[in-house]
């Protein structure tokens, strides 16, 4: 397996990351995760989609959960086109009640919890804790990835005039108006 450090750092002391390097430009790899209900998805229940897809340790902090009801609000404004995934390692029972708790219904919140195929996959799982790290992909509608940030610090939210200013971008290509997304970022 390979290890990668010197990515991020989770209260300012170094992470290992498992799994290879993705970048922009490659091919996004297939993962399986659960959603709430405890059923599969893949990469494949989303083609054709711009998939907005955000690692996070556990949405039960307070970082993850800010993250996740900001994205959930810049979904709402998001054409169909878009599906923003939030995958965590929570259980599927706890994502389902922070879902309920947040009145989070734009983003699909997905449990990585069975074996840690997204995060071996994407090369975002701790090697010390076990947990993903606060990353963020943006994969356009042919599956390749055209944005990949790894947070420096965990514990710190992304940059979200970053993420959708790129996610804007993607979407222009495809003759939406830029205007009518993300709040005019």
């Amino acid at each position: 397996m390979e290890e990668r450090a010197g990515i991020t750092s989770f209260k300012g002391n170094p992470v290992t990351l498992l799994g290879p390097k993705v970048t922009i430009g490659d091919m996004a790899p297939d993962f399986r995760v659960v959603d709430t209900s405890l059923q599969p998805v893949t990469l494949a229940a989303f083609a054709g989609k711009t998939k907005v897809i955000c690692t996070v340790p556990s949405l039960d902090t307070p970082v993850c959960d800010a993250e996740a009801r900001h994205f959930n609000l810049e979904a709402a404004k998001l054409p169909d086109s878009v599906a923003v995934l939030f995958i965590s390692l929570d259980l599927p029972f706890a994502q389902q009640h922070w879902c309920a708790d947040a009145g989070a219904d734009r983003v699909s919140v997905l449990s990585e919890y069975q074996d840690r195929n997204f995060g071996l996959s994407y090369g975002v799982l701790i090697k010390e804790l076990k947990l993903l790290s606060r990353s963020i992909f943006i994969i356009d509608a042919d599956n390749k990835l055209s944005y990949v940030k790894h947070v420096a610090e965990i514990t710190e939210e992304p940059d979200y005039a970053g993420v959708l200013a790129t996610l804007k971008a993607e979407i222009s290509t495809k003759e939406i108006r830029a205007d009518d997304i993300c709040g005019g970022y």
